[in-house]
C-alpha cells in the first residue's frame, strides 16, 4: 500500500520546528526566513503551464540538474537549515518541507497567512524520475526587463497584477555578489515582511543611480545622506534590480506598485493568494485535497532519504544528488556576522 499523506497534526509539529530554526544570528541579517522563502519560490517557479512540467512536486532541486542552476546559487544554505527537521520528521517529503518552510517564514516575519496543503511527493533515483526534472533557464533573470518578466511568469500562468505582487517578496533578504552577482538589500529591514519594497521603489524614483557591481552586472543604488558616518562604518544603502525598476517604467505594472505602496492590506491579500497559487502550480488534487498527480498515485507519499549533515562526495548522497551542502556552512556564514544595519529610511 502506498504511504498516506500527512495529517494536520503531523504538519503542525513540523510548522513549530520551522519557527524555532528561523533565528540564525550567524547568517545574513540574523534570520533564515528570507532564504527559506526563496527556496520555496524557486522550487515552484520552474512550472510550465503548456507542458505541465516543473513546479514544487518532486523536489527536483535535490539533484544537480536543477539544484545546480545558477539561478539557485545560495539555496544550499536554505536546504541545509532544514536538514535537522528532515531528521526529526523523516516521513515528510522535501517538496512539502521546502514549500511549508517558505509559508511559515512569511507568517513569522510579519507577513500574511498563506493557504497551504501538503501531499507533494519526492522524485526517485530512476531514469524515469530524473526525466521529470525541469530544464534550467525557467527562473527569472534579474538583468532583464518587463518583456522577460511577462515571458517567465506568463509561462506559469500569472498576469501583470500577480507579477507585481510576487515581486513584493523582494522586501525580504538581500543579494550576494558571490551568488547572483548583485549586492545589497532592497529595504532597510530585510527580515520583516511589509510593503516597504514598493514604497522605497517609488519614494526614491528620481534618486536611483546605475552602478556596476564587482561581478560586472548593473544594478540601481540609493544611499540616503545621513550626515557624517562613523569612521569605518559607511552607509550600506539600498539597491534595486533591473527587473524591479521595470515595474516603475512599465505602464501596466506601475499602477500596482502604487496601489501596494499605499495599501499594505491590499498587498498582503494579493500576495497571500498569488504565493499560494505559486506553490500549487502543477499540483492536481481531488475533492478531499489529496494530490492525484501520476507520480503521486503511483508511489503515494514518497519521502526521499535524508541528505547528510556533513560534507560528502556527490556520489555519497544518492545518485545525482548535490554534495557538500548540509555541512561546512559555518565558515561561509561567519562573514555575514559582520554585516552592518544599513541605511535608515
Amino acid at each position: 500500500m502506498a504511504p498516506p499523506q500527512p495529517t494536520a497534526q503531523q504538519l503542525d509539529a513540523v510548522r513549530a520546528s520551522i519557527r524555532k530554526l528561523l533565528h540564525q544570528p550567524d547568517y545574513d541579517d540574523g534570520s533564515a526566513g528570507p532564504v527559506l522563502v526563496r527556496l520555496a519560490w524557486h522550487s515552484a517557479g520552474t512550472y510550465d503551464a503548456t507542458t505541465g512540467t516543473g513546479g514544487s512536486n518532486g523536489a527536483g532541486m535535490r539533484y544537480e540538474a536543477e539544484g545546480g542552476d545558477p539561478a539557485n546559487a545560495g539555496l544550499q544554505h536554505a536546504r541545509a537549515f532544514l536538514e535537522p527537521i528532515k531528521s526529526a520528521y523523516p516521513w515528510i517529503t522535501y517538496s512539502d518541507l521546502w514549500s511549508l518552510a517558505g509559508v511559515v517564514a512569511i507568517e513569522e516575519m510579519g507577513g500574511p497567512e498563506v493557504p497551504w496543503k501538503g501531499g507533494r511527493t519526492d522524485f526517485g533515483e530512476h531514469e524515469v524520475d530524473q526525466a521529470k526534472i525541469p530544464p534550467r533557464g525557467r527562473l527569472p533573470d534579474a538583468t532583464q526587463g518587463a518583456a522577460h518578466l511577462r515571458n517567465i511568469f506568463g509561462r506559469m500562468g500569472f498576469n501583470d497584477q500577480e507579477i507585481v505582487a510576487l515581486s513584493g517578496a523582494h522586501n525580504l533578504g538581500r543579494c550576494h555578489g558571490d551568488r547572483s552577482g548583485f549586492e545589497g538589500k532592497w529595504v532597510n529591514n530585510p527580515t520583516r515582511f511589509s510593503n516597504q519594497y514598493y514604497r522605497v521603489l517609488l519614494a526614491n524614483e528620481k534618486e536611483w543611480k546605475r552602478k556596476k557591481t564587482a561581478a560586472g552586472v548593473e544594478q540601481f543604488v540609493f544611499v540616503e545622506d545621513l550626515g557624517e558616518q562613523s569612521e569605518g562604518e559607511p552607509d550600506e544603502g539600498l539597491m534595486m534590480l533591473p527587473t524591479d525598476m521595470c515595474l516603475l517604467s512599465d505602464p501596466a505594472f506601475r499602477p500596482w506598485v502604487e496601489k501596494y505602496a499605499a495599501d499594505k492590506d491590499l498587498f498582503f491579500a494579493h500576495f497571500s493568494a498569488v504565493f499560494a497559487k505559486l506553490l500549487e502550480l502543477g499540483i492536481r488534487r481531488d475533492a478531499q485535497g489529496n494530490v492525484i498527480n501520476d507520480e503521486n498515485k503511483k508511489t503515494g507519499y514518497r519521502s526521499a532519504p535524508k541528505k547528510s549533515d556533513e560534507p560528502q562526495a556527490p556520489g555519497d548522497q544518492n545518485k545525482g544528488q548535490i554534495g557538500h551542502e548540509a555541512g561546512g556552512l559555518k565558515e561561509q556564514n561567519e562573514k555575514f556576522r559582520q554585516r552592518k544595519q544599513g541605511a535608515k529610511l
